[in-house]
């Protein structure tokens, strides 16, 4: 087949490291389609300059400058998105000819990309990850938008069972949604000697340590973990807690640090390289993600590989991939109860070869083999029978898609990459 995935969440020159999971996923399917990656990048961050590359073999990559209002006017982000699309790539996509279009992220990108596919009469799947769900669809103006993409889609495809039934309640037609969870390379984590990955990483040897991998932004619970610490410290005085990422809530989380007196046992590594991570799940003893909305977070997934035990909150997609065996999870924002299960994950015992068996079963092979059956499904299905429900609005599109494609020359090359 030959696809073209619409996203914001993958690797650019000016965010090296954005969608990592997405790079895993749409690399491997590379090796079997033809794949180009449609990146929307933020003006803003194209203004600040490149940082770094983002070569990602086996896709061929392009980028759009995505062009939008202020925080009050975001439900014209869609519109927005679609209008840079077509504004800046239009010829290309229409030379192109693909048989089936990927919109990875529900809001504005599933929803301004599923216009451009209408208007191309490219059929389209949506894939959905988390909060575009559970908090962009929150919004009066955006949740429409939301759910006219749903709806048009010729599949969904979302990464846990909570937010498959999410995406049915917010629209989507229930055959065409498909939970596919994620998978973990397995090459790359792995269990390993604890005691080698904290002398390379400078973490000493002996101590409780905890790791936060992720946007240290307040949503990902960044804050009830600070807070939660002081509960593990009391117990065992020695214990260290690492923020691994970057993001807007660091200085506030450093002076909270600071005011609770636990400024020394807590360390900020920055954001590093996801080969990096590796390490950093061995090292600890426990990996926590107190997240208030989610999917289901690959971090969680790769630090079950090499073997750690996980305390995360009971949001998303979390409770289906995280058994007793494998961790402990508590109700988001509730810092005392995170606090509790961190003492408890340090006096439990957690095998660690049953955490990377079952971490295992999460196979980046049998993601692709199943994201592939959606993708084919879907190429072969017509323009517009999502509105079923509407039929003179399918005709009407049915038959305009036909009018298109008849205009249409026969394939040529790809967006110049």
């Amino acid at each position: 087949m030959k696809i073209l995935v619409v996203t914001n969440l993958f690797p650019t020159p000016w965010d090296p490291r954005r969608g990592t999971f997405n790079r895993q996923q749409f690399q491997r399917l590379g090796e079997r389609h033809e794949v180009d990656v449609l990146t929307a990048v933020d003006f803003r961050e194209r203004m600040a300059g490149a940082r770094g590359d983002a070569q990602v073999p086996g896709v061929r990559r392009d980028y759009f400058t995505f062009y939008h209002p202020p925080g009050f006017g975001r439900f014209l982000n869609a519109l927005c998105f679609f209008a840079c699309m077509m504004w800046q790539y239009g010829r290309e996509l229409r030379r192109a000819r693909y048989d089936v279009m990927l919109a990875s992220w529900a809001y504005p990108d599933a929803a301004g990309a599923a216009w451009v596919a209408r208007l191309l009469g490219i059929p389209y799947v949506v894939k959905v990850h988390g909060s575009d769900l559970n908090v962009q669809a929150g919004h009066r103006l955006r949740r429409p938008q939301i759910r006219s993409a749903l709806r048009g889609a010729a599949g969904v495809i979302a990464v846990s069972q909570a937010l498959a039934r999410k995406a049915v309640e917010l629209g989507a037609r229930a055959d065409t949604v498909d939970a596919i969870y994620n998978g973990v390379d397995t090459r790359l984590f792995h269990r390993g000697d604890r005691t080698a990955a904290r002398r390379r990483l400078g973490l000493p040897p002996e101590a409780p340590i905890v790791i936060y991998v992720g946007n240290l932004k307040a949503t990902k619970g960044c804050h009830d973990l600070i807070e939660a610490f002081p509960a593990l410290v009391r117990r065992h005085h020695d214990a260290r807690l690492v923020y691994v990422g970057d993001g807007a809530s660091r200085a506030n989380l450093e002076d909270r640090a600071s005011s609770l007196c636990c400024s020394t046992a807590v360390r900020f590594a920055g954001a590093v390289d996801h080969a990096e991570l590796s390490d950093w799940f061995r090292a600890a003893n426990v990996l926590c993600l107190p997240s208030h909305n989610e999917g289901v977070p690959n971090v969680v997934l790769e630090a079950m590989a090499c073997g750690t035990p996980i305390v995360a909150t009971t949001v998303g997609g979390i409770p289906e991939v995280v058994p007793d065996l494998a961790g402990i999870l508590v109700p988001p924002h509730q810092p005392h109860e995170l606090g509790v299960a961190l003492v408890e994950a340090f006096e439990r015992h957690f095998d660690p070869a049953a955490i990377a068996e079952h971490a295992a079963t999460f196979r980046w092979d049998e993601n692709i083999d199943r994201v592939e059956r959606v993708l084919a499904q879907a190429a072969t299905t017509p323009v517009g029978a999502g509105y079923a429900g509407d039929p003179a609005a399918a005709g009407e599109l049915a038959a305009s898609t036909h009018r298109r494609h008849s205009r249409l020359p026969q394939r040529s090359a790809p967006p110049n990459t």
